[in-house]
Formats: C-alpha cells, sequence, structure tokens
C-alpha cells in the first residue's frame, strides 16, 4: 500500500513558499527587506520568534546605553506582581508632573478619568532615546490615569520603568515587541492582569487586560495591536470580535475601556460590529476632522515613504457600566499627540498619540 500524504516530508516548492511567507512575515513586523529576514531566519532554522528575538537584541542593546546603569540584572522581573518595587536610587521621574499641575486644587478635575494611548513604535530605532524622552514629556504634561502602549521593545521598558515611577508597568510580553500598560499608582488600584492569545496571529499579538479601581469604580482596561497591513483583514476582524465578545461579557458594574493600534479600516468594524453599549469614543465626541487620522504619512515623514495613507488606525472604545448607582464614564475630551518634530528631527512615533479624557455622569 502506498504510503499516505502525511507520512511524506514536504515537498521542495512547498518547504520555499513556505520560507517566502515566513520572510515576507518577518519584514512586514521588523520593518525591513526580505533579505535581512531571510538571513536572520535561517540563521534561527526559521523560527519566527526566536529570529525575531535575534534581530532586536542585536539592533537594541546599545540603544538606550547612555541612560542605563552599568549594572544588569540576571535575574528576569516577574511579569505581571501586585507587589510594587521601589524604584532604583539612579531613577529621576520624567513623568511627574509640573509644579503647576501639583499645586492646582484637589478637587480640580479629580473625579475624571484620563488616558493616553499611542503606538510609539519602538522597532524604529532611529532616535529612539530622544523619542522615548518625548513620550515621558507628554505624560509629565497630560497625567494621564492609563496609559496604554503598542511596539514595545524590553529596551524600551527597561527606559520607562526607570524614567516613570510613578506608575505601575504592565507588559504584554517579555521578549520581541509587545503591548504595555501604565498605571497612576496615585490615583489607581490594581487588582490583577492577564494577557489573552489570539489563537491565529502570525504577528505575535494578543490582548493585554488588566483590573482595576479608581475612585471606587471598577474598570477593565484592554489595550492591543491587532494584526496589520491591508491583508490580513480577515484575522484583524478575528482579533476585534474576541475584543467586543470581552466587552461585552463584562459585568454590568464594572467600566471597559479599550484603546490600542487597531489597524481597522471602516469597511471591517461594520462587518464585525459593535455589541451594544459599546462606544467608539471619536464618533461619540462628533467625529471631530481634527482628530481623524492617527497614521498620517502626509504630515509624519518617520516613515519616510512615497505614498500617502491617512487612516484612523488607533481607537478608543468605551463600555459605560450599567448598573443602577455605578457612576456611569462618558467622554469630554480627545485630542492627538505628537504632532510637532522633536529636535532630532523625528516625530516621537510614526503614529500619533490620542489623550481622551471621562466625566461621571
Amino acid at each position: 500500500m502506498a504510503s499516505t500524504s502525511s507520512s511524506e516530508p514536504p515537498s521542495v516548492s512547498d518547504v520555499e513558499e513556505n520560507r517566502s511567507r515566513l520572510c515576507d512575515e518577518f519584514a512586514a513586523i521588523a520593518g525591513t527587506d526580505s533579505a535581512v529576514a531571510q538571513c536572520y531566519l535561517a540563521e534561527n532554522d526559521w523560527e519566527m520568534e526566536k529570529a525575531l528575538n535575534s534581530f532586536f537584541e542585536a539592533d537594541m542593546e546599545k540603544v538606550f546605553e547612555v541612560e542605563s546603569s552599568p549594572e544588569r540584572k540576571t535575574v528576569p522581573e516577574p511579569k505581571r506582581t501586585k507587589v510594587e518595587e521601589k524604584p532604583a536610587a539612579d531613577c529621576i521621574d520624567l513623568t511627574e508632573g509640573s509644579p503647576a499641575s501639583r499645586c492646582k486644587p484637589a478637587d480640580e478635575d479629580d473625579d475624571k478619568l484620563s488616558l493616553i494611548t499611542w503606538n510609539v513604535d519602538g522597532l524604529d530605532t532611529d532616535f529612539l532615546s530622544d523619542r522615548a524622552r518625548s513620550l515621558c514629556s507628554f505624560i509629565a504634561l497630560y497625567t494621564p490615569d492609563v496609559v496604554f502602549l503598542q511596539e514595545l521593545i524590553p529596551p524600551y521598558i527597561k527606559y520607562l520603568k526607570k524614567r516613570a515611577v510613578s506608575y505601575l508597568i504592565i507588559e504584554g510580553n517579555e521578549e520581541g515587541y509587545f503591548t504595555g500598560m501604565m498605571l497612576k499608582k496615585s490615583r489607581l488600584k490594581f487588582l490583577e492582569s492577564e494577557i489573552v492569545a489570539y489563537p491565529t496571529t502570525r504577528m505575535m499579538r494578543n490582548l493585554l487586560v488588566a483590573q482595576v479601581e479608581f475612585k471606587g469604580q471598577k474598570l477593565c482596561l484592554m489595550t492591543s495591536h491587532l494584526e496589520s497591513c491591508k491583508d490580513q483583514a480577515k484575522e484583524r476582524m478575528k482579533q476585534l470580535q474576541l475584543v467586543m465578545e470581552r466587552m461585552r461579557e463584562a459585568q454590568t458594574d464594572v467600566t471597559v475601556l479599550f484603546g490600542g493600534d487597531t489597524n481597522l479600516r471602516d469597511t471591517e468594524v461594520a462587518k464585525v460590529g459593535l455589541p451594544s453599549g459599546v462606544l467608539d469614543v471619536w464618533e461619540r465626541l462628533g467625529k471631530q476632522e481634527h482628530c481623524r487620522y492617527t497614521w498620517d504619512t502626509k504630515a509624519n515623514s518617520n516613515k519616510n515613504v512615497s505614498y500617502v495613507s491617512r487612516c484612523r488606525f488607533d481607537r478608543v472604545y468605551l463600555r459605560p457600566a450599567t448598573k443602577d448607582g455605578v457612576p456611569h464614564l462618558l467622554p469630554d475630551h480627545m485630542a492627538l499627540l505628537g504632532l510637532d518634530k522633536l529636535d532630532c528631527g523625528r516625530y516621537t512615533s510614526d503614529h500619533w498619540g490620542i489623550y481622551c479624557s471621562f466625566t461621571a455622569n
């Protein structure tokens, strides 16, 4: 009897096709070309995660050398913990608010919740320490309660832990590139966090979720970086559907906030649909034109591309608590951040950041 196809080794054409696909995916994720992708993949037995880690480590070890302590830790920190470590002696909090913000009346905006969400493009290593300092400056200026970040890399996280000591930082991974959350310690009580896998992602994407309390209110915070590239619409919509299911299923006494780089097109959102009670914050605030495009190659030159692409990739979704007697949070303001070039000639990121605030009714 002839052997079955499942026991036969893959043909040469199948192997070549698979490796070509891996090169394309590596290049899309790392922002490099297929030749570089092939080199790193071949050196790492064509395992995507190992190859990406090798690429990032080779490119990033010296990026924040000036900012880092000469001593390196040999034991990795726990990924998620309720025990807050004391900042190291050489830490300087670049996110500490200005004297004016620290001296404002205690009741002024005290009950408002504020957040920033930003894809910081850690994969682009050019002037990365300048751009990271810029992020910290925005955090100091706006003093948000919550910061959602996408495209973080390990050196960037190390920098933030040294320079944003007033925030608890939660990571969506420890290797490669990933998402993260920053929670203002003086304003939010952290309860727990989890990482929800996207089963069929090809780009190491997941959903980072944190349960916190704010002024006695229960909040469920979510951030994610949905699958990139136009041809990944099917996977991206699957990921959006998972996010929306989590938002819809939350208890009625919990307010749910999602922010991140969704890479979504409006047609994709229309196909998936938003559950009853879930609001698109930009739409809720009147679809203000000056806040529409968060990815804008016409205005932002960091990627230095020849084409013009203007998209609302970065979005914020809200599902207010509905239980009687529980404060009902609604958005009252939105603005884009990072619109000015830094002294180094680059913008803080290739994406604009989003700042939002919410008031309890």
